[in-house]
């Protein structure tokens, strides 16, 4: 079965360094050093990480505010060689110009689009309906609160409809309270798929913050800035900052953060321990079958060779085959002869349902990543989890190739074990129906 194509990223952070000169010394100072990233349609990346991480250069990195020293950044596939188009960006500081009414603040971003003032009116009202600032749009920012002002800062960003909404630490000035609800009411637009961009870059060193709004969450290190590591938060919206797996990530995040020297491990399912991801060998249960009943019918035992020239398949083509009956507990390898198990007798034999089960009870049994991927299914909300999650796992221990590979493989294990079922079109795992 083959995997749909993956998604072009609508960001690509290619090997990016910043360094600025010292003046008094003469000297140089390193803010970023060989960071590489992607942000993919649909999602909301965090940059999290201390003071000195470079989090915000990286962000005006990707504005086109700031040229890296080293490395590209590419938006829409294309270099980023002056101000980014794909995105708009919301600042820690409300950035609002004080002689200018609500509705003509929103306004500004539009100007450089030249579009007629009906559409520029019907876009700055839309904005300001979506932030709940309607009937304030003759208010000047003095008159706003600094919740109110921050709100007018993202409909001036949402007004011009970015691929790319780039968020530096936007919550940060305002109290905890305004800070939470404005929090959760941006929360609220993204779920309900009202959100005005794709995608989202929000930079914060607030681990809650990063969990209640991130798909992923990039760790950096400081001093320079680099990419630790990623870890995606797969809970199910809308979050519960008190639920138990929430705060499970939260701890697993917290102790990352406190630990500099701590790898930056993927927590594939709060409460549980990390995706196991032990090879699989590439072979089809038809074909583990096949051989199997190949080698009773020559009385359970039979030397590679011959099996190799009845087959006539190359011994390299056969070795995945004999790899998965060993591993999965079917047979067993010795100077070069195959002896089929107890276990693999019974599968051999077994008719179509009997050998399933038998299938079944040994994946779980003995290949750890298919099993992982269904308990986090059977974890998961509807029974339903996205290819993407796994392969980012994946990706920490295998090439992109090799990580759809045993995606791939573990899906087809599963299938016939009537553990999940994957749909190539929602690029999706869910629950096979008897387990749903």
């Amino acid at each position: 079965m083959a995997i749909a194509p993956a998604p072009q990223p609508l960001l690509h952070v290619e090997n990016l360094s910043k360094t600025y000169p010292r003046v008094d010394s003469g000297g140089s100072f390193t803010v970023l050093e060989d960071v590489s990233l992607s942000v993919m349609p649909n999602e909301i990346v965090a940059l999290l990480g201390r003071s000195g991480s470079g989090k915000s250069t990286l962000l005006r990195s990707v504005a086109g505010l700031i040229k890296p020293t080293k490395g590209t950044v590419y938006s829409s596939g294309k270099p980023v060689t002056g101000p980014n188009s794909d995105v708009a960006m919301v600042f820690q500081s409300f950035a609002l110009l004080p002689w200018l009414t609500v509705t003509e603040n929103v306004e500004v971003g539009l100007e450089v689009l030249r579009l007629d003032h009906k559409e520029v009116r019907k876009r700055s009202q839309e904005a300001l309906k979506m932030v709940g600032l309607e009937g304030f749009g003759k208010a000047y920012p003095r008159e706003l609160s600094g919740g109110m002002q921050q709100r007018v800062g993202f409909a001036r960003a949402f007004v011009v409809r970015p691929r790319l909404l780039l968020l530096d630490e936007p919550f940060s000035a305002l109290d905890v309270l305004t800070a939470e609800n404005l929090r959760g009411e941006i929360g609220d637009l993204w779920e309900a798929g009202h959100f005005p961009a794709q995608s989202v870059i929000l930079v914060t060193h607030n681990i809650e913050e990063a969990i209640m709004l991130a798909d992923r969450v990039v760790v950096m290190s400081s001093n320079p800035g680099r990419i630790r590591g990623q870890i995606r938060i797969d809970l199910a919206r809308p979050r519960e900052r008190n639920s138990a797996d929430f705060r499970a990530m939260a701890d697993h995040i917290y102790t990352i953060m406190t630990n500099p020297e701590t790898s930056v491990a993927p927590m594939f399912s709060p409460g549980r321990r990390p995706l196991e991801t032990t090879p699989l060998p590439h072979a089809r249960p038809g074909a583990i079958s096949g051989l199997l009943e190949l080698v009773e019918d020559y009385g359970g035992a039979d030397d590679v060779a011959v099996i190799s020239d009845r087959l006539r398949i190359e011994a390299d083509d056969l070795l995945p085959i004999l790899d998965a009956a060993v591993l999965l507990g079917f047979a067993e390898v010795r100077q070069g002869d195959v002896t089929l198990t107890e276990t693999g007798r019974s599968f051999a034999e077994g008719e179509v349902e009997a050998a399933k089960r038998i299938f079944r009870s040994q994946v779980l049994d003995r290949a750890p990543l298919v099993r992982t991927m269904y308990e986090a299914l059977l974890t998961s909300k509807g029974g339903r989890m996205r290819q993407e999650f796994f392969l980012d796992v994946l990706d920490e221990n295998y090439s992109e190739e090799e990580a759809k590979s045993q995606f791939d493989t573990a899906v087809h294990w599963a299938r016939y074990a009537g553990l999940f079922e994957y749909d190539s079109d929602e690029e999706t795992l869910r629950l096979h129906e008897i387990e749903q």
